[in-house]
């Protein structure tokens, strides 16, 4: 890596950073309470040819820590020196929830439930509005990289919309074990960059709090085969896992009683309408309530947190789940 930064800017300007380097640097997006700035950390690979932008964001929720390394390791091992096009890396987008090492906003709000956000709006309305306007709307492709919350745990899993033949392969070439059907017509971050025509995924890696190398790794061979795609970097597309689960709609199963939680399908368990799921106990281990599955699917994310305020998940059920290929060898 060439060691070229610009310490501080307030717009990404991808012309102001030298094509053919990986340069370093810090967006000063707000200011804190005492007038600090607060500023997110990015990576810049430009290519000498021209091509596309390429986003990569993490940590959009604070807790959501693997996409940081897939970010890492992405710019530590491409040659930049073969790279057409531009691939930005937006290490933390959240940061003052990552510094409390917690999911929301420190104003207690959910940034990716509130795109696009406003110029005058509130502190966390202001932040939202200011990382797409000066970040994410330079992009040309999108992948958000999330994880599962506090107390729960995802499969490898990506949401994007099917019936976007672009969205659909991008999907596909990223391997991995489910993907949901969902159409970004919503207020997330990867909602309101397909209104701005730009082609998004959105990329859920297992569990918060923590690194876990091997959907790091499994995802790192994905991101590649994006770039290898869209020919900004010269590589084979590897497709380890030949096929994957897509399912066309999910929800999630909530608990309507307190207590102990125990949630029994593993992750990408296929069950059926009438199985046991769950069940709850009281404290002196008693159960109080079972829960069955209402209709047949394939177990997306679940709960692991045993202490279950009534109203609490269960588990993420995908409905009509169906196997396809993830990308064949005609398709390449």
């Amino acid at each position: 890596m060439v060691d070229y930064k610009i310490n501080q800017i307030r717009y990404l300007e991808i012309d102001d950073f030298p094509k053919g380097q990986i340069s370093e640097t810090w967006l000063h997006i707000i200011n804190n309470g005492i007038g600090e700035p607060v500023r997110i950390p990015i990576l810049i690979a430009r290519g000498e040819e021209h091509g596309p932008v390429f986003g990569l964001t993490a940590a959009l929720h604070g807790n959501e820590l693997n996409g940081i390394r897939v970010i890492q390791k992405l710019f530590q091992e491409i040659d930049v020196t073969t790279l057409r096009g531009t691939i930005i890396g937006v290490l933390i987008s959240n940061v003052p929830a990552t510094l409390l090492e917690q999911r929301k906003f420190n104003d207690g709000v959910d940034l990716n439930h509130i795109a696009p956000g406003k110029s005058s709006g509130t502190q966390s309305q202001l932040y939202m509005y200011r990382l797409l306007d000066r970040i994410i709307l330079k992009f040309d492709y999108l992948v958000d990289l999330h994880t599962a919350s506090f107390g729960r745990i995802n499969s490898y899993y990506i949401r994007a919309d099917m019936a976007d033949p672009q969205s659909a392969r991008m999907a596909r070439l990223q391997n991995p074990e489910i993907i949901l059907d969902n159409p970004p017509n919503d207020t997330t971050l990867r909602g309101q960059a397909a209104k701005n025509n730009i082609i998004s995924t959105t990329l859920e890696l297992k569990d918060p709090h923590l690194f876990q190398y091997d959907v790091i790794e499994d995802s790192l061979v994905g991101v590649k085969n994006l770039l290898y795609d869209l020919k900004m970097l010269e590589g084979s597309i590897l497709c380890p896992v030949k096929n994957t689960i897509l399912c066309k709609k999910s929800y999630w199963i909530y608990t309507d009683e307190g207590g102990i939680l125990s949630v029994y399908p593993s992750l990408t368990q296929h069950v059926k309408k009438g199985d046991i799921i769950a069940e709850v106990k009281n404290i002196f281990g008693k159960v109080t309530k079972t829960y069955r599955c209402p209709e047949d699917g394939v177990v997306i994310g679940k709960s692991v947190n045993p202490i279950n305020q009534s109203g609490s998940r269960i588990l993420h059920l995908g409905i009509n789940p169906t196997v396809i290929p993830c990308i064949t060898d005609e398709e390449m």
